[in-house]
């Protein structure tokens, strides 16, 4: 029997926490059945209960796609799997036949090529970061590596393009071949190729990729640095070239089309120029994270100490964010013109922090929310609070969403995870802290504390 239909579906399922089915709907219950399985025994779809398993490993919600059988037809399925303490929620959509796979040509075929010989294999999501690692266990820690960004395993190579490669490749929802790059724990030399993964809706979801070593043990550079920047040098220059210029015309076409400044065009034109625009600003907010990246882990990086006025800052912050907030319909709750706070520190990099954490909670405020910000001086600090009324984060994930790439839920909307990294860098860099206070259900409390001035 064949469970197929045209209709788009999301099927649910959960598992308790060894990987036994405890419910599903009556879609995916009839696939794992076909499949031989049945409530109450382990998942008996292989790839789905892959995905379900390394979700739970990592502690995070993790979506990826998954080929099933079907009766004598594959299915091209997308699959989120999300842990919590007792029990793993799936969310299975697509629900694709399976199209006759083309012979690969090309980039395509030399990655086929490379997995095929490969001497690991790695994957990636969205941000980066890698959901899975497997080969020569004496060449690298796996283990250790999975869920940490790609960078904490790799350090591209800085001889060529390849640093712009990867990001091009990911901006473009493409693979790409013959990437250079060394491993961090014993500078052994090796060559990437991947392909793209898509969600349901078209848009990157990550790598699926293979490495092959290029150079024999005995030959090996020392082993590199942890505390070595992820980016050559000339990164903020190749980057500027490759990705920001294109991006910028692409919004600026896209912005173009959806004013109708050249004439009418179907509303269905405007929602996709609108769509196309807003995609190109967040790969362009990547872009700024990714240059502030190299230039904060320098060593010679240095910010300018002056007198500034916090409140001040903050008004600006707020200022800066009302329109997303109104389209959102969140209030932000700004400090009076009357006050002020006198502190010390860059007033560019002050603001860059302060904006940071109020597009934060306006992203994670429900409608109707509010964001307030307030002002208080203690002791021999000045300090602004940026409060939200969102979902809030669990203590246990307060040190994560500080590491670089760190989200609480990679496949989330949103950011980078690379904009609280930055901004408790800087917050430092002026003598200061960048710290929160949360729980679940009981929004979060971001508060920037700089020296106080005179």
């Amino acid at each position: 029997m064949n469970v197929f239909d045209t209709r788009p579906a999301l099927a649910l399922a959960r598992l308790d926490e060894h990987g036994r089915l405890v419910a599903a709907d009556p879609r995916l219950a009839q696939l794992n059945a076909q499949a031989g399985g049945a409530i109450g025994a382990p998942l008996a779809l292989p790839a789905v209960a892959t995905v379900a398993r390394l979700a739970r490993r990592l502690g995070i919600a993790l979506a990826r796609p998954a080929i099933v059988a079907d009766g004598d037809d594959d299915l091209d399925l997308w699959v989120r799997a999300t842990p919590d303490d007792e029990a793993t929620l799936l969310q299975v959509s697509g629900w694709r036949l399976r199209e006759p796979q083309p012979p690969s040509t090309g980039a395509a075929a030399t990655a086929a090529f490379d997995e095929a010989d490969a001497d690991f294999r790695w994957e990636s999501d969205a941000a980066m970061c890698l959901t899975a690692l497997s080969g020569d266990d004496s060449t690298f820690d796996a283990d250790a590596l999975l869920g940490k960004p790609i960078t904490r395993f790799l350090v591209l190579d800085d001889e060529s393009d390849s640093t712009v490669a990867i990001l091009a490749a990911a901006a473009a929802s493409t693979g790409f071949v013959d990437q250079l790059a060394t491993i961090r724990t014993n500078g052994r030399r090796v060559r990437l190729s991947a392909s793209a993964r898509l969600d349901p809706a078209g848009r990157f979801a990550g790598f699926t990729g293979a490495g092959r070593l290029v150079m024999p043990i005995a030959d090996a550079e020392p082993a590199i640095d942890e505390g070595a920047p992820a980016f050559p040098d000339t990164f903020s220059e190749r980057l500027e070239r490759a990705l920001r210029m294109p991006l910028t015309r692409i919004v600026a076409h896209a912005d173009s089309i959806g004013a109708q400044a050249d004439g009418p065009v179907k509303p269905e034109y405007v929602e996709y120029a609108q769509d196309i625009a807003s995609a190109a600003r967040h790969l362009m907010g990547l872009v700024d994270d990714l240059v502030d990246l190299q230039a904060i882990e320098r060593a010679d990086f240095r910010v300018e100490v002056e007198p500034i006025d916090l409140a001040d800052v903050a008004r600006r912050a707020g200022g800066l964010l009302s329109v997303r907030a109104a389209n959102a319909d969140v209030r932000i709750d700004r400090p009076d013109f009357a006050d002020t706070l006198a502190a010390r520190g860059e007033f560019r990099r002050a603001l860059q922090i302060l904006v940071n954490l109020v597009g934060n909670a306006v992203r994670y405020s429900p409608p109707g929310g509010t964001v307030s910000i307030a002002l208080e001086k203690v002791g021999s600090q000045a300090r602004v609070t940026v409060a939200d009324q969102g979902k809030g984060i669990a203590n246990g994930d307060h040190h994560r969403i500080f590491e670089k790439f760190g989200r609480v839920d990679p496949n989330e909307p949103g950011g980078t995870g690379l904009g609280l990294y930055i901004a408790r860098r800087l917050a430092r860099a002026m003598g200061g802290e960048l710290s929160v206070e949360s729980a679940p259900g009981q929004g979060a409390r971001f508060t920037l504390a700089l020296p106080a001035g005179d």
